[in-house]
């Protein structure tokens, strides 16, 4: 075979192996969106930045979709991840549906998915989990390939079949159902043939079945209505929240995820693949230079022309809290350089967007009706 057939066929490859890796949609080269949960209330909050540090409140910081309307089980949403749709046409949101101000409690049972083609109107289902396994889409991936759309439904029912592979006995003891956050993955088919589907990532403790807080994932439908059931994404021995998943230009996915066990901090791990393989994380290489100061809620995000990466966090243990952002390399690795997000009334775990300048202007000009 000559060389030039055979570089080409290495970089079709390539292509084709680019193209099925699980990636978010990223558009935009103006500014930022920082969309988090207000330290003033358990309701989702927008700023606006064209540098990544400095921002601007939208409507003062106030609540941007009504918690209420949106939240169905405990009315507060909390620890808001947004990215783009799949098809890069909107915009798909989670948040922890909780409301620690009304239960007084750091317990929660579900999760709310969002979609929106504005970042401005929203619609929503949610999920609450004490009600599983009758909730989620029942995925078997032994079905007959010719099976009707119908049958591979019938969990949606409440069938017997839902209990098949469910992670739990009973669902009616859960305690948390944490800061679930959205990959893309256009590897995942359903049982019907269609291909894609959002990997939805999360924290969940059943306190009568498992010993602490454990990483779990489903997948949810391009419609953004629909849950397969929750399946583990790994156990370390120890108690894990907050991750936060990257696909880096190694071709490795790269998670930041605050860990409870051994030292407590804001660790990586990496892995070849997206719903196993997570090894455990790199202990010489976290986010330390905090001291013993308590931090969580994890989000990288790359500057807009900048290989290297910004990894933006809470450090809740101050009184007043920081909301700090700091640098990495482009390996995200070597934590340096933090500094205060500035410009944003209640800075809380959040996560960050890309905003063409079209749909930066459009939340300005929604901000300035909304004040009047």
């Amino acid at each position: 075979m000559p060389n030039r057939f055979k570089l080409s066929l290495i970089a079709v490859t390539m292509a084709s192996a680019l193209t099925l890796s699980a990636q978010n949609p990223v558009k935009g080269t103006y500014g930022y969106l920082y969309c988090h949960m207000s330290d003033r209330g358990e309701y989702t909050a927008y700023a606006l930045s064209r540098d990544g540090y400095h921002y601007e409140d939208i409507i003062d910081g106030n609540a941007v979709i009504d918690p209420k309307e949106h939240a169905r089980i405990e009315g507060g949403q909390r620890d808001a991840y947004v990215c783009r749709s799949w098809d890069g046409k909107g915009f798909v949101m989670v948040t922890t549906d909780m409301c620690v101000a009304k239960s007084h409690k750091w317990d929660n049972y579900g999760i709310d998915l969002m979609k929106s083609d504005d970042l401005i109107h929203w619609t929503s289902v949610t999920f609450d989990y004490r009600q599983a396994p009758g909730i989620f889409y029942y995925e078997n991936k032994n079905q007959n390939e010719n099976q009707n759309e119908n049958e591979a439904n019938s969990a949606l029912s409440g069938s017997p079949a839902d209990t098949i592979g469910s992670v739990y006995k009973d669902w009616s003891t859960i305690n948390r159902v944490w800061a679930p956050q959205i990959f893309w993955d256009p590897a995942y088919v359903w049982p019907d043939g269609d291909k894609g589907g959002y990997f939805i990532y999360y924290s969940m403790w059943n306190s009568a079945e498992e010993a602490y807080d454990r990483m779990y994932y489903s997948y949810a439908d391009k419609s953004f209505t629909k849950l397969t059931q929750p399946k583990l994404l790994f156990d370390w021995g120890y108690a894990t929240i907050d991750a936060d998943i990257n696909l880096l230009d190694d071709g490795l996915y790269h998670m930041l995820i605050k860990k409870e066990g051994g030292h407590p901090g804001i660790y990586t791990a990496t892995s070849e693949h997206l719903t196993y393989g997570w090894g455990e994380p790199v202990e010489n290489d976290y986010v330390s230079f905090e001291g013993k100061k308590k931090c969580e809620g994890s989000s990288a995000f790359q500057l807009i022309g900048d290989k290297t990466w910004r990894v933006a966090y809470i450090q809740y243990s101050d009184r007043p809290k920081h909301y700090r952002i700091c640098k990495a390399d482009e390996h995200l690795r070597n934590f340096h350089d933090p500094v205060d997000i500035e410009g944003v009334t209640g800075p809380q775990h959040g996560s960050f967007l890309r905003l063409t300048k079209k749909e930066y202007k459009r939340l300005q000009r929604w901000s300035a009706r909304q004040r009047r």
